[in-house]
C-alpha cells in the first residue's frame, strides 16, 4: 500500500469510526504536508448544528489553526468521499495542492447524500432558483470593495 492509500483508508477509518460513534455522518478527511499528518475533521454536522460542518471543512479549519495561516500551501488533503461543492470551494480556496478520494458523489447519493441539485441550482439564472435569490442595486454596493482595495490591512488570498 502507498502512502496515497495508508492516507486515504485513514479518512475512511475516520469515516466508519464518526457513524459508529454516533457523532456525525460518514466522512472523513485528513490534511498531509510534506508526508505527514497535521489534522484531520469529521463530518459534525448534527453533532455540532452546523450545516457547514462537513468533514473537509473541519479539517481545513484544524489544519489552519494548527499552521497559523488561512492557506495551506503544500498540503494535501484525503478524503473519503468526494468533496461536495461547498467542501470542494473551501478546497480551493485554502489553496490546497492535492485531493484525493475514495467514494464518489453517486456512492454518497445512494447513501442519502446527493449534492446534484446544488450543482443544477447554481447554473440557473437567479429568478428559477428554488430559493429566493434577488439582487437588489444599491449606489454604495461596491464601496467595501474600495475600502478594502485602500486598506492598509488589504491581504491577498
Amino acid at each position: 500500500m502507498n502512502s496515497k492509500e495508508k492516507f486515504l483508508s485513514k479518512a475512511i477509518e475516520l469515516a466508519s469510526k464518526n457513524v459508529k460513534s454516533g457523532n456525525g455522518g460518514p466522512f472523513g478527511a485528513i490534511i498531509v504536508k510534506d508526508g505527514e499528518i497535521i489534522a484531520t475533521g469529521v463530518n459534525n454536522v448534527t453533532t455540532n448544528n452546523d450545516p457547514t460542518a462537513h468533514a473537509e471543512v473541519t479539517a481545513i479549519r484544524n489544519a489552519c489553526e494548527k499552521l497559523g495561516s488561512f492557506q495551506l500551501d503544500g498540503c494535501e488533503i484525503y478524503s473519503s468521499c468526494e468533496p461536495c461543492p461547498m467542501c470542494l470551494g473551501a478546497i480551493y480556496w485554502a489553496r490546497i495542492k492535492g485531493l484525493y478520494f475514495a467514494a464518489n458523489k453517486h456512492d454518497a447519493a445512494d447513501a442519502g447524500f446527493d449534492d446534484s441539485f446544488i450543482y443544477d441550482e447554481i447554473e440557473l439564472d437567479y429568478s428559477k432558483r428554488s430559493i429566493l435569490t434577488e439582487i437588489i442595486d444599491l449606489n454604495n454596493k461596491t464601496q467595501p470593495f474600495i475600502d478594502w482595495k485602500n486598506s492598509e490591512f488589504n491581504i491577498e488570498y
